[in-house]
């Protein structure tokens, strides 16, 4: 297919998808490098061998996995023009991406509960990593929140239709993007000691 082909818009939408994949790629490249940095890392004398992550960790895992489910059914619902559906699977999306991120500050005190601090004399290489990691894909889950909240205001003002969803297409991809992340860290840090 000869991208410099088609209608304004349709470059346009094309211009748009690639940059959201550059950025997507730019973020693979970065925690690919916090991972390989966390690797190296557990080679060190005091790297913490047995250091389990918080249960509150685990159920977020399962709920940014509704919450991707839950995207998905309103990209379904709106290809249909059922606006008030997508309406619905749009907050339910926003209300469990807010409580991934609840329950990540709260996996946060569980591990300081447990004297496994960030930083300080109390901290430990592998418990800082693992504070940092998550620390950034909150940031970034966060953006995908802001993200969510534009694709809702739009939705909302009828900006999408069976026939125009682009931007909810592209923040779905970023949400299950920011989703299979969680996923692939969750089991690196739980995995790699």
């Amino acid at each position: 297919m000869d991208l410099t082909q088609g209608t304004a818009k349709q470059k346009r939408d094309r211009s748009r998808k690639m940059l959201l994949w550059f950025g997507i790629v730019s973020l693979i490249m970065a925690f690919a490098a916090l991972t390989s940095a966390y690797i190296v890392s557990s080679k060190r004398d005091d790297w913490l061998q047995n250091l389990e992550l918080p249960s509150a960790f685990y159920l977020s895992t399962v709920i940014l996995l509704i919450s991707s489910v839950t995207y998905i059914l309103a990209k379904y619902n709106i290809k249909k023009n059922q606006i008030g559906q997508t309406s619905v699977w749009l907050l339910l999306t926003l209300g469990l991406g807010i409580a991934f991120i609840a329950l990540q500050f709260v996996g946060f005190s569980q591990m300081i509960g447990e004297g496994h601090y960030f930083t300080g004399p109390t901290s430990n290489v592998r418990t800082s990593y693992t504070f940092a990691i998550a620390a950034l894909h909150i940031a970034h889950v966060a953006a995908g929140i802001i993200s969510l909240v534009v694709v809702i205001f739009n939705h909302l003002t009828r900006k999408y239709s069976a026939n125009e969803y682009l931007g909810l297409e592209m923040g779905a991809s970023f949400w299950h993007f920011l989703d299979i992340l969680w996923i692939y860290l969750i089991l690196f840090m739980t995995f790699v000691n």
